[in-house]
């Protein structure tokens, strides 16, 4: 019984696929990972019941390559479309730009251009604008003689 139990646990130590150095196997909590050298694929192994079973692991870095290369064919195509335009000002150009003063009041337009008016407030505008001022310079005026005879009162 104990030769059993022997071969049974030198079967179990004994990982799959590990011929030549073709894989590299690294334990985890529920099996092993394993690492195919020469392709780069990792996959995860584990014991369940029937025998190991290994399963291949979802590889980014495939993804990254696959969008890295259709970006890569993407710019290469709006490159060519760009060049096929007409060609563009360059950075330089050879006349210096003339100077212009900030504090120089702009020309008048010609009169078919549009011209910005501002509406002047009307009479009923003004009066409403008076009265209100009239009643606020009232109320000043009122607070400050009740602060006065507050103040003389008490002195």
């Amino acid at each position: 019984m104990l030769c059993l139990g022997g071969i049974g646990g030198a079967v179990a130590e004994q990982m799959p696929d590990a011929e030549n150095g073709h894989y590299t196997l690294s334990p985890v909590a529920d099996g092993v990972i394993r690492l195919d050298t020469r392709t780069g694929a990792v996959s995860t192994c584990s014991n369940n019941g029937n025998g190991w079973a290994c399963y291949s692991v979802p590889d980014e870095r495939a993804a990254f390559d696959a969008e890295i290369g259709r970006l890569q064919a993407e710019n290469e195509k709006l490159k060519a479309q760009l060049a096929a335009r007409e060609p563009t000002v360059s950075g330089k150009i050879d006349e210096p730009l003339p100077k212009s003063d900030s504090l120089k009041k702009p020309e008048p337009k010609a009169e078919g251009e549009r011209k910005i008016e501002i509406p002047l407030p009307s009479d009923q505008d003004m009066d409403r604008m008076m009265s209100f001022l009239e009643q606020a310079w009232r109320r000043l005026v009122d607070m400050a003689n009740r602060v006065q005879k507050d103040v003389s009162g008490k002195i």
